[in-house]
């Protein structure tokens, strides 16, 4: 999906203008000393319903006393309007994510920008200076690294903004959404243990990002509660792309012991990781099992079909969308900033019991 500009139509963004006096007031400062979220000052600024009597008299008290300008309504007749920024377009995962937002947007009658970055600085740039354009009423941003004045900026702007599966440790004060990710990889190790696999080898994700971390933590944990060592040799270093998945498998496979089965941190390393051991004329459930992560469509049509810990990427990425439309303090009940779904192992044929030697 291509991103269009909108820029001539009417803005509704809760965006600071000049209060007369030169003075510039933010909406996160309007959000700061009222004690509310930026989400809700945004509502008031734009007649949303569900805020409190109390809190609109305060906001807008507020909004007087600071001689803030609100920009003109846009008529009852134009759709809203959210930003959904993603590093790549040309991904299963990006799909369901896509997908999920859509969903979401369409049951609020909300249009939806898709800008794809590649974790290119000067994409983002050029993302964050059409956002000032065109008004959107909220961001998400999946899996996408924004330094730390590009967060502000946004949040000054008074765009309300949630993150989809963070790459790093989530801010405290932007709600996120992910899923169980130690869980998951904790399920899909235990799995292959109760097949009576003890040499399990692992592919990661990027150290740097936090859902591949917490899934080789759960594959550490299940081994060490089986009372089995983390032998290093056995954990080959990922990108979740199917390249790595190829080329850690080989190396697993090539070891002097290998492993009877690879736990995979995404669906695509593993679909890799069948290459590779097809190419070393072995099959796959039948001569070393292949466990991945994300359960992505592709997973059912992968011959064998593929044993995989499912991530609800459509529910995390339609949950997002939610809390943006909706404001995070209706969403997540009781001061909640971080959401994670369950994650569930989907049982197929690419596992079984190690071969007899």
């Amino acid at each position: 999906m291509a991103e269009t500009d909108r820029t001539s139509m009417p803005e509704s963004t809760g965006m600071p203008e000049s209060t007369g006096s030169g003075a510039r007031v933010t909406i996160a400062e309007i959000a700061r000393e009222a004690g509310v979220s930026v989400a809700t000052v945004s509502k008031v600024l734009n007649g949303h319903a569900h805020v409190a009597d109390a809190t609109r008299q305060r906001v807008e008290s507020l909004l007087e006393s600071h001689n803030y300008v609100r920009r003109r309504s846009r008529p009852t007749h134009t759709v809203g309007l959210i930003d959904l920024v993603i590093n790549e377009l040309d991904s299963p995962w990006s799909v369901e994510v896509v997908r999920g937002v859509q969903e979401a947007a369409a049951q609020h009658d909300t249009g939806l920008v898709v800008t794809a970055v590649h974790g290119r600085p000067a994409d983002t740039l050029r993302w964050l200076d059409n956002l000032t354009k065109r008004g959107s009423d909220g961001v998400i941003l999946a899996v996408t690294v924004l330094a730390e004045a590009q967060r502000r900026k946004i949040q000054e702007l008074g765009v309300p903004l949630v993150v989809i599966d963070p790459v790093g440790n989530p801010d405290a004060s932007i709600p996120s959404v992910g899923a169980t990710n130690w869980h998951g990889g904790l399920a899909a190790t235990q799995h292959l243990l109760g097949l009576g696999h003890r040499r399990i080898g692992v592919i990661t994700g990027p150290e740097d990002v936090l859902s591949a971390r917490a899934r080789l933590d759960g594959y550490r944990a299940a081994l060490e509660s089986a009372g089995i060592g983390v032998d290093p040799r056995l954990e080959v270093r990922g990108d979740f792309h199917h390249g790595t998945g190829i080329t850690g498998a080989e190396q697993l496979l090539a070891l002097p012991e290998p492993p009877t089965a690879i736990f995979a941190s995404s669906d695509l390393q593993a679909l890799g990781a069948y290459d590779a051991v097809r190419r070393a004329g072995l099959q796959v459930g039948r001569d070393i099992s292949v466990v991945g992560f994300d359960d992505l469509p592709v997973a059912s049509w992968a011959s064998p079909p593929l044993t995989t810990v499912r991530q609800p990427l459509s529910d995390m990425a339609t949950m997002a969308a939610r809390i943006v439309l909706r404001g995070v303090d209706e969403v997540l009940p009781g001061g909640m900033r971080r959401l994670e779904l369950a994650t569930t192992l989907v049982e197929r044929q690419s596992t079984g019991h190690p071969p007899a030697h």
